[in-house]
């Protein structure tokens, strides 16, 4: 009989993406999985063949709530044998342990000695490949030894046709853009290198739509009017208008997406859909979009950018220094010879 397991899944869309290789891989040695996900991720375990089901857990963001993941544990009790707990938070590993399931696997961290009975050790120094590092809780391999795992998502056709029917567009014939960074600014490439890049899109006959959340409405707005005043209808902002699971379906069937490094980012790449991915204040050595078909824009390793990018990666919301040439200096020109 096949061993049951509960996965704890991160909060972002980008690490869930990211956590496929190690769903794939309790599941090739026989663990019938089920997802506990926030609401707003549970759609990407959907997209993984290989989970069994996905429970949307009722918690928020920020807080213990304590009362809840207590009644979410009692309903829980007595289902699973093992669980991986994928975020380092105390939170996260609280409700297993609460569930009672006997094995508890997660990274060491945060006081969590007592509510994981497997930890392994976290990582010293430089930020391991994420895909690699939730891999290493399967136990198959240290995190060296994972680094060629890539993620990989599937949708049913008649998922992908609904949404393309609801979104009015055809298979292969347009771009999605990703312009957001929930993170902050400096891992966002100006507004203005966006339009340009979708007006010159729009002069080859190839419409563009724009993804994200609803309070980067505004932003995509920013985007889309310049287009619009010179190719009208080239451009749909559709940023707080798509449910996550229309998302997904878009970016699967495009021509190609342009993103940020963001969780739509990880998407297009697990899709397996050409994509060139701009990053700015984080380092593509540790969350790169690991796919064949991306190219990745990333000045800190061009050789030929001068003056040399030395602040780079900062990892900060906004850039420290004020200039944001990391992603500034990245040319729409640059981007558009990458994709056509």
């Amino acid at each position: 009989m096949a061993s049951t397991s509960l996965i704890v899944a991160p909060q972002w869309i980008g690490d869930a993406v990211m956590t496929e290789p190690l769903m794939r891989r309790l599941h090739a040695r026989g663990e019938q999985l089920t997802v506990g996900a926030l609401p707003w991720v549970a759609p990407v375990y959907r997209a993984m063949p290989h989970v069994h089901a996905v429970v949307e857990f009722p918690f928020r963001h920020g807080g213990l709530q304590w009362q809840a993941r207590r009644a979410m544990a009692s309903q829980l009790r007595g289902q699973f044998d093992n669980a991986y707990v994928l975020p380092n938070s105390l939170k996260s590993a609280l409700l297993p342990f609460l569930a009672g399931i006997p094995r508890r696997v997660g990274y060491s961290g945060e006081s969590r000695v007592l509510l994981l009975n497997q930890r392994l050790a976290n990582p010293k120094g430089e930020r391991p490949p994420m895909v690699a590092y939730y891999s290493a809780l399967s136990g198959e391999g240290a995190i060296d030894d994972l680094v060629h795992d890539r993620p990989q998502l599937q949708l049913p056709e008649d998922v992908v046709a609904q949404a393309l029917h609801h979104l009015g567009v055809v298979r292969g014939t347009f771009a999605v853009f990703a312009p957001g960074a929930e993170f902050g600014p400096a891992k966002r490439w100006p507004a203005a290198h966006f339009a340009t890049l979708a007006k010159a899109l729009a002069e080859r006959g190839v419409p563009v739509l724009l993804l994200g959340s609803g309070k980067e409405h505004a932003l995509c707005e920013e985007i889309a009017q310049p287009v619009l005043a010179s190719h009208p209808g080239s451009v749909q902002n559709l940023a707080g208008k798509t449910t996550l699971e229309q998302a997904l379906s878009a970016i699967a069937a495009s021509k190609f997406a342009v993103t940020n490094d963001s969780g739509l980012m990880h998407v297009a790449a697990a899709f397996g859909v050409p994509q060139a991915a701009v990053f700015g204040s984080s380092s593509p050595l540790h969350t790169p979009p690991l796919n064949p078909l991306a190219s990745v824009f990333w000045l800190k390793n061009d050789p030929g950018y001068q003056p040399p990018l030395d602040c780079a990666p900062c990892f900060q919301r906004t850039c420290p220094l004020g200039h944001t040439r990391c992603l500034v200096d990245v040319t729409p020109e640059r981007v558009l010879q990458a994709l056509v």
